[in-house]
C-alpha cells in the first residue's frame, strides 16, 4: 500500500489511464446519462470500479464521491474523502482528442489536500499538496504573472462569454479558448499556459477539486464565479461556477455582471 496519499492518486491514476487508453479510438459502448447529464463509456465505468475498489481498500475510512458512482449521505460522516472523476473529458474522449484526463482529489474537512490530474495519451502527470507547490512531471509549476485582460488567454466553454455574464453587456477583450476537460483548464492556468479559466454554471465537485489545488498551488487563485473560497464535500456536491487565474483573477472577476 503506497505510503502517502499522494503516492496513492499517482499510481491509481496511472492505472486509469491504462485502462481508459485501452478504450480510447475503439467502439467503446456508449449511452447518455438522464436529464442531459452527458454521454458515458464503458471506460468510464471501468476506471470508476477500479478506483472505488482500490481507493477504498487503500484508505477504508474515506468517504467517496464520482461522478459515477450513485452518492449517497455516507461521505458527510468521514473527516476525509476521495473527490473522483474517472474521466473528465468524455466528449473530448470520444471524439478522438487526446485532451481528457482522469481527475482524483483528498478532502480533508471541506478543503482539498492531495490532487493529481493525468493525461496518458499527454503523458502529462499534474500533482499538489497542500502546502507543498505544485508539479507537472515532478517539476514545479507556476501561474500567470500578467495583470492586463487586455489580450489575457482565457479557456471557457462559448456560453460563459455571452453579454448577460458580463458588466455592460460585453465581455472583456480576451483571447479564447477551449478544453473539454475542466480539470486540465484548471492545470494549464496553474501551468501558466492560459492566463485564465472560468464556467459560470453550477459546477460538479468532481469536475474541479483536483485542478482547484493545483491552481492554488501554482500561486493561482480558484475561487466560485463570486469571488468566494470553494468548499468540497457539500451534501450537493455542486459549488457557484469556477474562475481560476494568475494575476488576471480580480481583474475577471470584477467584469462579471
Amino acid at each position: 500500500m503506497p505510503a502517502t496519499d499522494l503516492a496513492l492518486l499517482k499510481q491509481a491514476a496511472r492505472e486509469a489511464g491504462a485502462i481508459a487508453t485501452r478504450y480510447f479510438d475503439t467502439p467503446a459502448r456508449t449511452w447518455e446519462k438522464p436529464n442531459g447529464g452527458g454521454p458515458v463509456t464503458e471506460a468510464d465505468i471501468e476506471v470508476n470500479t477500479m478506483l472505488a475498489r482500490d481507493l477504498q481498500q487503500a484508505r477504508p475510512g474515506y468517504g467517496w464521491l464520482s461522478e459515477e458512482t450513485v452518492d449517497t449521505p455516507d461521505r458527510l460522516g468521514t473527516t476525509h474523502q476521495f473527490i473522483i472523476d474517472p474521466l473528465d473529458g468524455t466528449r473530448a474522449f470520444l471524439e478522438g482528442s487526446k485532451d481528457w484526463a482522469h481527475s482524483l482529489a483528498i478532502c480533508e474537512n471541506g478543503r482539498i489536500t492531495t490532487a493529481v490530474v493525468y493525461l496518458p495519451l499527454r503523458k502529462l502527470m499534474f500533482t499538489a499538496m497542500a502546502g507543498g507547490g505544485a508539479h507537472l512531471n515532478g517539476q514545479t509549476i507556476r501561474a500567470s504573472t500578467r495583470t492586463d485582460l487586455d489580450g489575457a488567454t482565457v479557456l471557457a466553454a462559448r456560453p460563459s462569454f455571452d453579454g448577460h455574464h458580463w458588466k455592460g453587456g460585453t465581455a472583456p477583450p480576451v483571447v479564447r479558448s477551449f478544453r473539454s476537460s475542466l480539470a486540465y483548464r484548471l492545470c494549464l492556468v496553474a501551468q501558466g499556459q492560459v492566463d485564465a479559466m472560468l464556467t459560470l454554471r453550477a459546477t460538479w465537485e468532481w469536475d474541479i477539486a483536483a485542478g482547484a489545488l493545483i491552481v492554488a498551488e501554482g500561486g493561482g487563485m480558484a475561487t466560485t464565479q463570486r469571488g468566494g473560497a470553494l468548499g468540497f464535500n457539500n451534501p450537493h456536491p455542486q459549488v457557484d461556477g469556477v474562475v481560476a487565474a494568475g494575476g488576471v483573477h480580480g481583474g475577471l472577476l470584477g467584469c462579471l455582471a
